[in-house]
Parts: structure tokens; sequence; C-alpha cells
């Protein structure tokens, strides 16, 4: 039997699980295991500038494609805690990471040693399973174990704490003898599929609420066939979006109290069945008004944990199911009544969702200096393609992008859903690169979410990676602002400065310009709306030529209130702005006003 170090056999573990990168941040208790990374070969390691901006690249890597799994790696004490908001975010939005951290020595972990923190019982709460390894002969099946957990069920992050001495340890262990376990999902029953197809035979007008379960399951490209076979629009969640294409007849917008769209609350509230697959009817799409939600709708819920069945409201049926499990079952009972002559014809439902979504349109097209937000995401609906993937996190810049953006396919929305941290968007936008590196990657940020890990970029200078960064700026916590409308505040949300060394910025504080140039990359201020095609083109060739982070500021107005409801409530959203009232208003919308269709951007959604 070959011996090797308890940490190389844990690197021989990784690249037969298939990780191929790593991001993190040496240090002396996790120097060992550097020095296997090193020796064994197969595995390219992205040095971070901040260990928690390692654990949102993990993040994004794993995020921009099927099967990937973003592994994050720290030394012990702090870098185990600054990685905590990563693991946070990844088991939140159902996201496979695996952090990996140094630890003092067996035998002073009880001593207050020199960054001896017991991070496993910090890291529990927010992972699926969090281990300090106290015996070297155990690394092996820990990290087996810990790809097991990470790809069953709902998928989550693993975190393993490894002791200095646990890692330099001699095993036994022969790495071509390892097999990863076999994982296990739960799958969806004959009888579950017929029942839950019994409701939807039974509505009138059916919707199919798609969540991120279909984006995690690779099912797209059943969700799109169901949906086709059985005449069902589709609602597409924040963490959904892109499982069905923006410009699908069946594409019914988004639901909720923020990201969401005018036709889609709509059409939501018109309907009468609802099959929820892969979501969990998280506030922002349900809003805190339930009774609002529920009311003269029945449900039928798909999940593929069975402790969210139930959790937010109780459905009429509930399935615990992987999706693509569940939608092979659902297309083969569907294809069965197609041939009975059983399957209603929903045109004139699946004609009333897209009327509604030619006519309730939200207007774009501003020409006021200093330039209003959604101006931006028009011209950034001009100038980036249907392949390009876009990553953000949380703020009035997500909100607005979520409402006037288009994604035409999975994984192409890439967003922080519910623990939504400042300053995720430039880590997990490397992370995505680096994962996808020949698709355009498009992240976008307010200016507080930008200056949040702003140190990041040097990472994309350093390892060429290149890729676009959409900075709206206000110098506002515009999001909070908004919030404290209702409280009759402004407090403690102003950015806004005298920069001694800019005064040409006039009074917006921070040079963004300065600093991104300063760490390496390239950067551009747009000051006139009319000018924002131009640069969005010039930052294109610029990451091209120069293969490192290209950011394009926009200096908005202070002030910009952007559509959401102030109560929580999906029925009563407010529109700050003027609509749109003609074409014109909406040149980027995915039906004009007057109903037409403007030029598809079709491409596959499945695998």
């Amino acid at each position: 039997m070959p011996r090797m170090t308890a940490a190389r056999a844990a690197v021989e573990i990784l690249k037969r699980e298939g990780v191929e990168v790593a991001f993190g941040v040496p240090g002396a208790a996790i120097n060992p295991f550097y020095k296997a990374i090193k020796e064994g070969g197969g595995i390219r390691h992205t040095l971070a500038r901040h260990v928690e901006g390692a654990s949102h690249m993990a993040e994004g890597y794993t995020r921009a494609k099927a099967g990937n799994i973003g592994v994050c790696i720290g030394t012990s004490g702090p870098a185990g805690t600054d990685m905590i908001t990563g693991l946070y975010s990844a088991i939140a939005d159902s996201v496979p990471i695996l952090c990996i951290t140094g630890q003092a020595p067996v035998a002073k972990l009880h001593k207050e040693d020199f960054q001896a923190v017991d991070i496993a019982a910090i890291a529990r709460p927010v992972t699926k399973a969090a281990t300090t390894v106290l015996e070297a002969a155990q690394v092996p099946g820990v990290f087996q174990q810990a790809f097991h957990l990470m790809r069953s069920g709902r998928p989550g992050p693993v975190l393993i704490d490894l002791p200095i001495d646990v890692q330099q340890t001699e095993i036994d262990f022969d790495p071509d003898t390892y097999h990863p376990l076999p994982v296990h999902r739960p799958t969806a029953t004959r009888p579950q599929a017929e029942r839950a197809l019994s409701y939807l035979l039974a509505s009138e007008r059916p919707l199919i609420v798609a969540g991120g379960g279909i984006i995690n399951a690779d099912a797209a490209d059943l969700l799109v066939e169901f949906a086709e076979l059985t005449g069902t629009p589709v609602i597409p969640t924040l963490m959904g979006w892109g499982a069905i294409p923006d410009d699908h007849e069946l594409n019914a917008g988004m639901v909720g109290v923020q990201t969401a769209h005018r036709y889609g609350n709509a059409n939501f509230l018109a309907a009468d069945f609802v099959l929820g697959i892969g979501n969990r009817w998280a506030n922002r799409h349900t809003g805190y008004r339930l009774d609002v939600y529920t009311e003269g709708r029945t449900f039928v819920h798909v999940d593929i944990d069975p402790t969210q069945i139930g959790r937010i409201f109780a459905p009429a049926f509930g399935i615990a199911s992987d999706a693509r499990a569940a939608l092979e079952l659902f297309i083969e009972v569907a294809e069965e009544l197609k041939a009975a002559g059983r399957l209603p014809d929903r045109a004139d439902w699946i004609a009333k969702t897209q009327e509604r979504k030619a006519t309730l349109l939200r207007r774009t097209h501003f020409d006021d200096v200093p330039m209003k937000p959604q101006r931006v995401y028009e011209e950034m609906n001009k100038a980036f393609g249907p392949d390009t993937r876009y990553v953000t996190t949380i703020g009035l810049s997500q909100i607005a992008g979520a409402q006037l953006l288009h994604v035409y396919r999975p994984r192409h929305w890439i967003n922080c859903g519910q623990a939504g941290p400042l300053g995720w968007t430039i880590p997990a936008a490397l992370g995505v690169a680096t994962a996808d590196p020949a698709s355009p990657v498009v992240a976008l940020s307010g200016d507080y979410d930008f200056q949040f890990m702003l140190e990041e970029l040097a990472v994309g200078a350093q390892h060429r990676i290149p890729y676009i960064h959409v900075l709206v700026n206000n110098a506002y916590l515009g999001l909070i602002r908004q919030a404290q409308l209702g409280l009759d505040i402004d407090f403690q949300v102003n950015l806004e400065f005298e920069n001694i060394n800019a005064p040409e910025l006039g009074g917006y504080g921070v040079d963004h310009v300065k600093v991104v140039e300063g760490l390496g990359c390239k950067a551009i201020r747009v000051t006139d709306p009319g000018e924002l095609g131009a640069a969005f083109e010039t930052a294109k060739k610029l990451a091209a030529e120069h293969r490192v982070p290209v950011v394009v500021e926009a200096i908005l107005e202070r002030v910009t209130n952007i559509s959401m409801s102030p109560t929580a409530d999906i029925a009563q959203v407010v529109e700050w702005e003027e609509l749109a009232t003609e074409p014109g208003h909406a040149p980027t919308a995915i039906k004009t006003l007057k109903g037409q269709p403007l030029p598809r951007h079709r491409g596959p959604v499945g695998r």
C-alpha cells in the first residue's frame, strides 16, 4: 500500500472527484496542504486577496457549470471565520462548495493556541457538515463523505478543518483504488406524477414556478419540453431565471415585491393553479402577504428537500424529488394524456399572458443627465448578447437589473439570492469567468457593493481573468435609502463627499477609475447616457486586448426609486417612474407595446 501524507491523500481525492481549480490564501497552518497541491499537480490555484473573496470565487465557479464544485482554502483562525459568509451564501442558495481550513496541532486545540478557533462549531449552522479531523487515517473518508454530501439531496457546502500535524502525518492510501460514493437524490413516483398532473388538468389558468432547483438539476431542457407539451406558462424565480428563455412564448415573467415584472405579477394574480418545481417560496417572490399570494390558487410543490414542503405554506400536494427526475415523469404522464386527447387547449390563457407581457412595461429610455439607471440596462440589453453571463448580488442595481435585463439560458443569471452579501459580485464574477473563459461575463454592482471587496480586482489582473463590470454610481446606499422612506428618514446612507484629489467628480466621492487602474485593471467613466453604448464596446475590446477586468462606471442621478412594494404585497407594487406608453419608451423590451416581438435570441437551453 502506498504511503503519503494525509494532505497529499486529500489532494489526490480532490482530483479524482473532478476538482481542477481551487481559490485560496495560504498560511502557516495550511502550508502542508499547499505543498501537497504543488507536488501533486493537476489543480490550478488562484490566489485571492481576501479569504472571503476566495469563498465567493468558489461559489461563482460552482454556479457557472453543472457538475462544478468550487474549492476554497485558508489557514487557521480568521481565515475560516472570513469564509463563513461564503458558506452562508452557498447553503442559502443550495450551492456545493468545499471549504478547507488549516488548524493548530491536535494537542493544542484546547489550549487557546495562536489562531486556534473551533471553526467546525462556528461553521456547522451554515454547512451540510463541518468537521475537524483529529486522526490522519480518517482524512480520505472525511473527504469522500464531503463530496457525497455536497452532491446528494439538496446541494450545499461542507467545511473540513485539518490540524497541521494531521496534514503532515503519513498514512496508507492508494489513489488508484479510490472511487467517489454514489450520489443520492430523492425521485418522484409515477402515482405522485399522476396526482400532480390531475391538478393541472383541473385548472383553467395554470402556471409553473421554476426555481433554482431546476438549474441545479440541469433540467432546463425538460422544463421547456414539459411547458410546451402541456401549454403551461412559466414564471421563473430569481434563482431560476434562464431556465426558460425570456423571449419564449411561455415565459410569463418574474413575480415578486422587488425583482419582478409588471406583467409577471399580473399573470400570477390571474392564475388559478401553480406548480412549483425546485423553488422555496422565498419572501422576495411571495411577499409577506401570503394571503394575497395564495388566495384563489391551488398549489403543488416539488422540491428535493422534503423539509421545504409546507415550510412557507401548505400546498395541496407535495413531492420530494430532484427536479430532473420529477420532470421526466411529468413528461411521461403528459405524453400519455396528450395521446389520449386529454390535454386541454391553453391557447387563450397563453395569449393573455403574452398580451400583458407586451403592454405592462416599465420605461427605460430616458435622456436625463445625470442619467437614470433604467437607461443603463437598456444599453446593456443592446450591447450584450444572449450568451452573456450576468453576475450580481444585492441592491437597487440588482433589483432594477432583474426587472429590465434579459436572460436566455440557464446559469446566465448568477445571483446571490438569499444571503445577498455586499462585496460578493467581484469575486463571484472572477469565479464564473474562471469556470467559463469562453463566454462573456458581465458583473453588475452599485457603488457600495463594488467597494466592499474592491481589492479582488487585482486577482483578475494578476491571473488574467477578463470580464466587464458595470458600476452604477449614485454615491448612495440606494436600497437602504428607499427602505427608509417608510420611516421618514434619510440617515447614514450618504456616500458622497468632496474628493480633494478628484474635484471633477463633483461630490461623488471615491474615484473608482483611479482605484481600478491602480489595481491593474481598466476603467471607463460615463456621464452621458448617449455614450454608454460606445463605452461598452470599448470595454469589450480592452478586456480582449489586456485580459483583465474592465469597469464601466455610469454616473447616475443621486436618487432613483426603483419599482417595488413598500408593504411586501405583490398586488401593491409602487411604480415610481413614468411607465412606457409608446414603443420608444422601452425599445429593448422583449415585446414592444404593439405586441410585435423583437428579434429572438434563441439558443440551447439544455445541457
